[in-house]
């Protein structure tokens, strides 16, 4: 076995590894950007390396800074995660050329399956079958475009080099086909270094199945089941799960050969992934990563198998620590994936410090994170901040176990997804195991629901907190503390006081007023009077009584804002002064502002010129994905705000249109 290893990635993939190898006894180097310098994966190695300014294309993927980094530690092996240079064969070479093992399959293997064109046209030769579409060298766009026909829409338009949903796009009609080729091959080169990309029939109602496999040196592979990923946004998994439901014994057994047989057929060695998509009692090869995937923490769960030590293992020339037939399914495993985006704004990233975080504990619940509170999610990575794994002896263990860890989750700061995760373990349809990857869309109504009022129960907390602060507070004359006329309380000279406060919640405003009791308050709300009761516990949660009703609330107060949370929900108030003078219009019609912070790739218009609506003015990136910024109306261009190269905020203007016609 190694004794020292050089882990070459971030976040919470680069403090999982770190967690096997000192288990095991081996010394970890970690690599870490400027951005990075402060990071969990930092702070839990034995030693970090700095290899480069924020931008990954100047840290994490130089592969020079990456093997000197390795070569000055005096580690043996490199443990690529996934994601950065995991499925990169120029990567696992020059490891090899520079005596360090690469912890994965062989430049080869990584090249076979590497490209999905290459992948499909080898599986196609070996009799898998595959989804119609077009997977040919021939990048011509009058031979996508007569392929695209030929295939029939809707049509599903991927990076061939790529995964994460990077450079994919659905196109349901011909319309559509040229600007959807061109972002899907924008984002694939910005991700990928390669705009190649396949055609294939999109599937309306398909499950998205993979099989977890693993081979040695010494000729054996296995495969450790299947993992159900059908939710998905955007093409990127959301919701995954161990064993997929409704398997039945013989088809596990057919896809779990047919994975296999894909392994032997490129030499594999290591831990791979081999992806089908089912429709009906079909299932077709969709591709191979060459690599341990972000959800492997469900296969674990089910096998009861750590998958960073099998991969230790054979890298360090060992077999694989179990045969076929002694691998079993034990239980039933659900994992979420927790990201800083908006849902309801596209799922778009979103960015900033994460002000709070604080995870459950509990029996069947594993938190895989590379995020403490207090950390900044920034522009530069994927937007993951963790990962929720529930294990239970069934599925509806798994999934009771699960709800009851979301609804324990508490998290301020950047948007998250986390209200959609709470929505989706409770739609009717993911109980049952109704799956398939136009879930979210399916139930869209219910699961990206707008915010609805905030409840009696978050006032009621944002006010006890705003009081205990109060009470809290020195005194206003130090010179005669307990002077009445220098409280912060209600105290009134003849009869009863009351305090009170305004709150912004989304578009509504609430103007409350609050009457001092022994212990508590009377509350007026917008739906009548509460009586509250309100004590701080030692943790810093407010414990509550609200007409006779307990429960506990964390308020955590950020200048005007405040973040209520409450046992399995988020509610975030605006605390307003109404003696401030009030704030001016907002924005015009004629501001274009960015939908995200992110990178500006190009700017596609003048000052001047004249544009219809729906032109494109720009085009953003965040985090990979790219986004074209169109004209609301017909106008023309009467400044830019900004710079190919330049690196914006959410909300900042970014291009000023006067409308036609205008003064």
């Amino acid at each position: 076995m190694f004794s020292t290893i050089l882990i070459a990635n971030r976040g919470e993939i680069a403090c999982r590894v770190i967690r096997t190898a000192r288990r095991l006894g081996i010394r970890t180097v970690a690599v870490f950007s400027e951005a990075d310098a402060g990071a969990m994966h930092v702070a839990l190695a034995d030693e970090a390396r700095l290899i480069g300014p924020a931008p990954a294309r100047e840290s994490y993927l130089r592969i020079e800074a990456i093997i000197e980094a390795a070569l000055a530690s005096g580690a043996e092996a490199i443990h690529p995660g996934y994601g950065f240079l995991s499925e990169n064969a120029e990567f696992a070479e020059a490891c090899a050329a520079a005596g360090i093992t690469f912890i994965g399959p062989p430049p080869s293997a990584i090249r076979a399956m590497g490209s999905k064109s290459a992948a499909k046209a080898l599986m196609e030769r070996a009799g898998v079958p595959l989804v119609p579409g077009y997977h040919g060298e021939d990048q011509a766009p009058a031979r996508l475009r007569a392929e695209a026909d030929r295939i029939g829409y809707p049509l599903l338009i991927k990076a061939s080099a790529g995964g994460g949903g990077k450079g994919m796009k659905v196109v349901e009609n011909p319309a559509g086909l040229e600007e959807a080729l061109a972002l899907a091959k924008g984002e694939a080169r910005a991700a990928f270094g390669d705009d190649h990309v396949l055609l294939e029939r999109y599937l309306t109602q398909p499950r998205h199945i993979e099989i977890q496999v693993f081979a040695d040196n010494q000729g054996n592979t296995v495969h450790l089941f299947e993992r159900d990923c059908s939710i998905q946004r955007r093409h990127q998994k959301v919701v995954e799960e161990a064993p997929a439901p409704g398997m039945d014994p013989a088809r596990r057994e057919a896809m779990g050969r047919a994975a296999c047989e894909a392994a032997r057929a490129i030499g594999y060695v290591g831990a791979g992934t081999v992806e089908f998509i089912a429709e009906g009692d079909t299932f077709a090869f969709m591709e191979m990563n060459t690599r341990l995937q972000v959800e492997h923490p469900v296969t674990e769960a089910i096998t009861g198998q750590d998958l960073v030590e099998w991969q230790l293992r054979v890298a360090a020339g060992g077999p694989l620590p179990l045969a076929q037939e002694d691998l079993r399914i034990g239980g039933h495993a659900v994992e979420v994936r927790l990201y800083a985006e908006d849902p309801a704004r596209d799922f778009a990233p979103s960015i900033g410090r994460v002000e709070h975080l604080r995870f459950p504990e509990g029996e069947g619940i594993r938190i895989d994170t590379g995020i403490r509170g207090g950390d900044a999610v920034t522009v530069h990575y994927d937007p993951m901040i963790a990962k929720i794994i529930a294990h239970g002896p069934d599925r509806a263990a798994a999934v009771a176990r699960m709800a009851r860890a979301l609804d324990a989750t508490e998290l301020s700061g950047p948007a998250t997804n986390l209200a959609l995760l709470r929505a989706i373990v409770a739609q009717p349809a993911f109980r049952e195991g109704a799956l398939d990857t136009g879930f979210i869309a399916r139930h869209a109504e219910t699961l990206l629901a707008p915010a609805g009022p905030a409840p009696r129960a978050a006032l009621a907390a944002a006010v006890a907190r705003l009081l205990l602060d109060r009470a809290a507070a020195p005194p206003a004359d130090a010179a005669d503390p307990h002077s009445p006329w220098g409280s912060a309380t209600a105290w009134r000279l003849n009869g009863a006081g009351h305090q009170d406060f305004t709150f912004g919640h989304g578009e509504a405003t609430h103007t409350l007023r609050a009457h001092p009791r022994d212990g508590g308050f009377r509350l007026d709300l917008p739906d009548g009077a509460a009586e509250v009761a309100a004590a701080e516990a030692p943790d810093g949660r407010i414990l509550l009584r609200v007409d006779g009703r307990a429960l506990s609330a964390r308020v955590l107060r950020a200048e005007d804002r405040l973040t209520v949370l409450l046992p399995g929900s988020s509610h975030a108030l605006r605390a307003i002064d109404p003696l401030a003078p009030a704030g001016g219009e907002g924005p015009a019609a004629g501001r274009i502002l960015a939908p995200m912070p992110g990178r500006v790739l190009e700017v596609l218009v003048t000052e001047g010129q004249a544009v219809v609506r729906g032109a494109v003015l720009l085009v953003l990136e965040a985090m990979k994905v790219q986004m074209r910024i169109t004209a609301p109306a017909e106008g023309t261009v009467s400044a830019i705000l900004c710079a190919p190269g330049e690196l914006v905020e959410d909300g900042v203007e970014l291009v000023s249109l006067s409308q036609n016609g205008a003064g």
